[in-house]
């Protein structure tokens, strides 16, 4: 089955993705009792490990099939790459306790937007030809106007430690410098989960020649995700191991009731869930986009951070802030649907 670019559409199911990943980290908010690495074990199983499998085994005709007729070349290469991902997603997770929602997406995501979009075209010599088609610039002027967008919220964010630091955090564990590395960390390494994508994209292609259509994107999960959960689970691993903390999967903080064991499981197994909906979304998506498939990561990018402030704001952590910076949060925001805009406007004028 043959899918009909749509550019719209296509915005409007990365828009989806884009949503839920800027919402998987709330559920965190409401556990109590666990230490970060039974936390994230926990949702990352789900996220990483079982969702994708079960995902392209409801999604994908034929899977058995499919895997023993794709490159072999194509799933290690996934496979590795997203094992590198894992490591930029446990760094991301990591910055959210020390500098908050808001300015880890624009600062991790920023430079993952840039380096996961523009990397690919530009190592293989194709961004001359890309501009040149019909809509092409107006796609890499949507890519530009995202990453200024980003830094403006990141300015943002910086504005807000410094106004913070004068009222006292908002966030519990303030500290820019760390959460800055981690960042840097994630983002780069966040970057490779597209390339991780683009190196799978020959298990997709089988997967497409029997019949799965818009969610032939889902078999590439089961190595690329797969990979990540590999050095999530080590690392997590690693933390259990040198604080004694591998118990707490089956009890909450001490006195507390059933119930809290229970909540803890449901918000790291929601967390999870939302992480996988930005993989299933961004798939449908992408399968829409026609020529410039490849701005599908710049339009997701863009889109997260817009939805990941605006979360930021629900969640108060932008309170106590002076005008100032509440008006440049806001400056932010109008570009990044300046760049959501431009993106989805470039990719229409490439499919007519």
């Amino acid at each position: 089955m043959i899918v009909t670019p749509n550019p719209i559409l296509g915005a409007f199911l990365h828009s989806i993705g884009a949503t839920s990943a800027a919402l998987c980290y709330t559920p965190q908010k409401k556990v109590r009792g666990w230490s970060w690495q039974t936390y994230w074990l926990v949702q990352a199983s789900f996220c990483w490990l079982i969702l994708p499998v079960l995902g392209a085994w409801w999604t994908i005709p034929q899977l058995g099939l499919v895997l023993a007729e794709a490159p072999r070349e194509a799933m290690l290469k996934a496979f590795l790459l997203g094992a590198l991902y894992g490591v930029g997603g446990t760094a991301f997770g990591l910055a959210i306790r020390y500098i908050g929602f808001s300015l880890t997406y624009a600062l991790a995501i920023g430079i993952s937007c840039v380096l996961g979009t523009l990397a690919g075209p530009l190592v293989a010599g194709e961004l001359g030809a890309i501009m040149a088609k019909p809509g092409g610039g107006i796609v890499v002027a949507g890519v530009a106007i995202g990453a200024a967008g980003i830094l403006l919220v990141g300015l943002a964010g910086r504005m807000k430690e410094k106004n913070l630091a004068a009222t006292g955090p908002g966030v519990g564990e303030f500290h820019f410098a760390k959460g800055l590395a981690l960042c840097l960390l994630a983002g780069v390494l966040s970057a490779v989960y597209g390339f991780s994508l683009q190196a799978g994209q020959p298990i997709a292609d089988v997967a497409a020649a029997h019949g799965a259509g818009e969610f032939q994107g889902n078999v590439i999960y089961i190595f690329s995700n797969t990979g990540a959960f590999l050095t999530t689970a080590v690392y997590c691993i690693f933390l259990h191991s040198r604080n004694g903390t591998a118990g707490e999967v089956f009890r909450a903080e001490p006195g507390a009731p059933a119930s809290r064991l229970r909540l803890n499981w449901a918000m790291a197994v929601l967390t999870g869930c939302l992480w996988y909906g930005q993989f299933f979304f961004y798939g449908l998506g992408h399968t829409r986009m026609g020529s410039f498939a490849f701005s599908s990561w710049a339009l997701h990018m863009t889109m997260l951070v817009l939805v990941s402030a605006t979360v930021g704001v629900v969640l108060r952590e932008w309170r106590g802030c002076q005008p100032a910076t509440k008006l440049m949060l806001t400056a932010a925001l109008v570009v990044l649907l300046g760049a959501v805009s431009t993106l989805t406007w470039g990719n229409y004028l490439g499919s007519v």
